[in-house]
């Protein structure tokens, strides 16, 4: 009999005899599988075929909801939030549900108001969630008090979070040490946390450093610890298999095919791992490979122009030095890409420890990972030998503010005053809990989205996105069409997609004609993409040659703005336009990166001083304020809040 039939037939029995302290499991493969691997883009109808079969395998539980999920859902994908709770607790009937709690900030990018968070936390209790995994990007408790004290009030199971961080390459130094870890673990569980989580988002805990954390841990607390440590750098299966020795109660892993790169280490490797110990975790590895089978299969085809298969290694090792969760650093990359700044990407690293030492040494967690990548974007495209930080984010403005919370150190004052110069709430940071300063949002938001909010989870929904959030209620109640982009995809559509890409490669996408005429001087060569393949074709248009328009010409010199003036190309649709259809004469405000429109402080007609903010752009999830370049009246704008924009797109006219 050969080696591969005695595999075949190898038994693993389901009912083996119980380890004495099996590892608990939790699976990520429908919420950070996906949001690490394709931009969060798993569709809920490609979660319903193994959601049976995912209940089955005995996961303590399965994380589905949180982190960027609520945002991208309602953006991208055209589905409701809540909805995808709902659904999928008809089908995960014993497995508790997880879901990533961002503290204060919920599941945006800034901290809401107590109303609203208490709402939130409410509302998903009641739509199915069961274990809250709370975190708080600046690891600063006192944007916990609010929500915990409602997921106590739900009866819910409050999983508090350590954003695991370092300033060195291993644990230790002045700040992020091993007392640091040991105080904020007893502080969770002061708080009354259910279990702590150690939270390792970009995959920089080294195995001997997991050991010395979880036992350390186990000595200081007595809750079930929890560990959650990505693949990015290659060593979380390490990582975890200290972690075990040491006593972790709990791991978080993946399904193979939503596993490695920059999501987490699989589960089946583990299983097998730890087979017949006393550690094992007693799962059947044919349940799981039957999971597999379908993702690998009936799924993952739908997403795989959204995979990053532009590497052959499956790992990272620059994030052991600047240390950006994987999906923050493909943000950053594709960002840069879409400014024609890709060879900036080296820049961008080195500046990454600069902005990360002036913001107060803050783990790079979503938001803070965000604010600090776009502000460093910034700098490496905006600022000057004699001027750093010339563009600086809302949101570091805030941060500087103290609208985040405490930073681990103090932030950089000259960086701090320069940001909060003009800064609406005052240019005297506070020190109290952010949210005591905020007031109510739900009442404003129920009188600003009046009826098209048809339920609390509506309005919630809107409070935390207003712009895309309306947009998503209008083609949720037929308001306005549903863009083709945000529909889904079948596996039909994918295999006829797939079809078309060999033909081309073979040279057979167009049957040749043994008649064919000869080019004419009207030939022209088009490039042409299809995913990542690109060909080369020439077009001969019959009757003549074709006509182009000329580009939109500048109506004025371009202004002294952060970024330089582009052509606006011709025939573009209103938003990717790049001038105003008006064109009237003047100065013209360009968009120094492409993004989406939020809103105009002013409208046509307004008066502005050099400086005064006119619009706020959106990119990478972060707000710029846009300064006027100078004195004059607003002569024209061709944008709404929502607007998708190009770099160089003509965002104002001033006369």
């Amino acid at each position: 009999m050969s080696d591969q039939v005695q595999m075949t037939e190898m038994n693993y029995d389901s009912d083996r005899p119980a380890a004495e302290n099996p590892v608990k499991i939790m699976d990520l493969s429908l919420r950070d599988g996906h949001q690490s691997l394709f931009a969060t883009r798993g569709r809920t109808e490609d979660m319903i075929p193994v959601a049976e079969l995912i209940d089955e395998v005995g996961f303590w539980a399965v994380e589905t909801w949180g982190g960027a999920t609520f945002d991208t859902m309602h953006r991208f994908l055209n589905e409701d939030p809540w909805e995808r709770l709902r659904t999928l607790k008809r089908y995960i009937k014993k497995t508790p549900f997880s879901m990533l709690l961002r503290a204060q900030n919920l599941v945006g990018y800034r901290n809401y108001a107590d109303d609203l968070a208490l709402a939130f936390v409410d509302r998903a209790a009641a739509n199915g969630m069961d274990i809250f995994r709370t975190f708080d990007a600046l690891n600063d408790y006192r944007n916990f008090e609010t929500v915990v004290s409602q997921i106590k009030k739900c009866g819910k199971h409050f999983q508090g979070c350590i954003c695991y961080t370092m300033t060195e390459p291993r644990l230790g130094g002045e700040v992020y040490n091993l007392g640091y870890y040991m105080t904020k673990a007893k502080d969770l569980e002061s708080m009354g946390a259910d279990s702590i989580c150690i939270k390792d988002m970009a995959g920089l805990l080294s195995p001997y450093d997991a050991y010395n954390l979880v036992k350390a841990m186990k000595e200081a607390v007595s809750i079930p610890l929890h560990l959650h440590s990505h693949f990015t750098s290659g060593m979380s299966p390490m990582t975890h298999l200290k972690a075990i020795e040491a006593g972790v109660d709990i791991i978080d892993t993946c399904m193979t095919p939503y596993a490695y790169r920059t999501s987490h280490a699989a589960v089946e490797p583990l299983v097998m791992t730890l087979l017949g110990t006393n550690r094992d975790t007693g799962f059947d590895i044919k349940k799981l490979a039957q999971i597999n089978e379908i993702l690998e299969k009936e799924v993952l085809p739908k997403y795989k122009h959204l995979l990053d298969d532009s590497k052959v290694s499956i790992i990272d090792i620059n994030v052991l030095l600047h240390q950006t969760p994987g999906g923050m650093l493909s943000n950053l990359v594709n960002q840069l890409r879409e400014m024609d700044a890709l060879d900036k990407i080296d820049e961008v690293y080195k500046e990454l420890p600069r902005v990360r030492k002036d913001l107060g040494q803050i783990p790079l967690v979503t938001p803070t990972s965000q604010i600090v990548g776009v502000q460093t974007v910034n700098n490496v495209l905006h600022d000057t030998p004699d001027e750093r930080y010339k563009m600086i984010t809302g949101q570091v403005k805030d941060l500087c503010y103290g609208l985040y919370g405490k930073t681990a150190t103090p932030i950089n004052p000259e960086v701090q005053k320069k940001a909060l110069k003009g800064y609406p709430r005052g240019e005297e940071p506070i020190t109290c809990r952010p949210a005591e300063v905020l007031e109510p949002e739900l009442d404003n938001a129920k009188e600003e989205i009046g009826g098209l909010a048809k339920d609390l989870d509506d309005l919630i929904l809107y409070a935390q996105f207003p712009v895309t959030g309306k947009k998503f209620l209008e083609w949720k109640y037929g308001i306005s069409p549903v863009p083709d982009n945000v529909k889904p995809i079948s596996m039909a559509e994918v295999k006829k997609k797939d079809e078309i890409l060999k033909k081309a490669k073979a040279g057979e996408l167009v049957e040749k004609k043994k008649d064919a005429p000869a080019k004419s001087e009207s030939s022209r060569t088009f490039n042409v993409f299809i995913d990542q393949e690109y060909f080369s074709v020439d077009v001969d248009p019959v009757g003549g040659p074709i006509a182009y328009s000329a580009p939109v010409a500048a109506v004025a010199p371009a202004p002294a703005n952060p970024a330089p003036a582009a052509p606006a190309p011709a025939a573009e649709t209103k938003t990717e336009a790049a001038a105003p259809s008006s064109s009237p004469s003047g100065t013209l405000l360009l968009a120094p990166m492409p993004g989406m429109i939020v809103k105009y402080e002013k409208k046509v007609g307004d008066s502005v001083k050099k400086g005064d903010t006119v619009v706020v752009l959106e990119a990478m999830k972060m707000e710029n304020a846009l300064p006027a370049p100078c004195d004059g009246t607003i002569k024209a704008i061709d944008f709404d809040s929502g607007d998708s924009i190009t770099k160089g797109a003509v965002l104002c006219v001033i006369g």
